[in-house]
């Protein structure tokens, strides 16, 4: 007969409720939203069942919706008519993100932590993430320039964190930089620190209406490379940033854990939308339970050492955490 008996504390839900070592909160979660220019309702994104391009308007309902239900923050990106060659739309203050950003932060500012994308590829004709030089390379250090521009009119729009998503080198202390002597001393920063050149990012390209040309593989890190995550994170730390991040989650929970493990901030991760979007497909087709699946999914990202979860289903997961459907 076994003396030691594990299976003691599964008897009972109570016992394991007592015991369980990873919990979700509402306030753990946050919800990416897309704001659309030149639209007058909501658009649905095909490949991301549920989710849809907002206008200004229903925008509002979105987030206090998320506000009512307890989340974290949101998460804005702003999905242009007219695109440049230097994504001159975001740095317009009157440009559909920091429209959207006055709007959201006058809605709910004072209940979630509205923040904003940092990044060139959604307002750029060539759509990648940065200004490209004359032979159609990303230019560094030009697109740093646009980085600072950026922070300074998305952080007088309201934007109380920047997810600087576009994996420059240098992007942290330029921005950090240009906030603090410009005054946005308070305004976080929230460097998309090991941020993978993933095939899991499709359904969003659909999302932002994306005009890619190529690929980022030059900028984003490979998706083989364990140690390179956590060197990026060390870096972005000490370059000031507040938070720092792993994108997507679910494929690189071992990056993750190092991150977690490592750092001195907080650490966020991003589950993106193909993560999102497999499990919506197989939970249409009768596969898995969609319920237990969207929270298996994201206490195992939390498990795995992320403070917070950028996840699509926050508002409706933060919904089932407050109803206790789901623990």
């Amino acid at each position: 007969m076994p003396r030691v008996r594990p299976r003691r504390l599964r008897a009972t839900p109570a016992l394991r409720r007592a015991v369980s070592e990873t919990r979700l909160h509402p306030s753990d979660l946050v919800l990416p939203i897309f704001v659309r220019e030149g639209v007058d309702e909501p658009v649905a994104i095909s490949s991301m069942p549920g989710v849809v391009q907002h206008t200004l308007d229903s925008v509002r309902g979105a987030v206090n919706e998320a506000a009512a239900a307890g989340i974290g923050g949101v998460m804005l990106f702003g999905v242009p008519e007219v695109r440049d060659a230097v994504g001159s739309g975001a740095t317009d203050p009157d440009g559909i993100l920091n429209l959207a950003t006055r709007v959201v932060a006058d809605e709910v500012g004072d209940a979630l932590v509205v923040q904003t994308d940092l990044c060139l590829d959604e307002f750029t004709d060539h759509g990648h993430c940065g200004v490209l030089d004359a032979i159609g390379r990303v230019d560094n250090d030009a697109t740093l320039e646009r980085y600072r521009e950026m922070a300074l009119v998305q952080a007088a729009s309201g934007s109380a964190l920047l997810g600087l998503s576009g994996m420059m080198d240098g992007q942290v202390a330029a921005v950090r930089e240009a906030l603090d002597t410009s005054g946005f001393i308070d305004t976080a920063v929230l460097a998309y620190s090991a941020k993978y050149a993933s095939a899991y990012y499709g359904p969003f390209r659909e999302a932002v209406a994306s005009t890619l040309q190529g690929d980022r593989r030059s900028y984003q890190l490979d998706p083989g490379n364990r140690r390179e995550g956590l060197r990026e994170a060390m870096i972005d730390i000490e370059e000031g940033a507040d938070i720092v991040m792993v994108k997507p989650a679910g494929s690189y929970l071992d990056v993750l854990s190092d991150v977690a493990a490592a750092s001195d901030v907080p650490v966020w991760a991003y589950q993106v939308s193909g993560e999102y979007a497999m499990i919506e497909a197989a939970a249409a087709n009768g596969w898995i339970d969609r319920q237990r699946a969207v929270h298996e999914s994201v206490v195992g990202i939390r498990r795995a050492g992320a403070d917070t979860v950028l996840t699509y289903w926050a508002t409706e997961l933060a919904g089932w955490l407050n109803d206790g459907v789901v623990a």
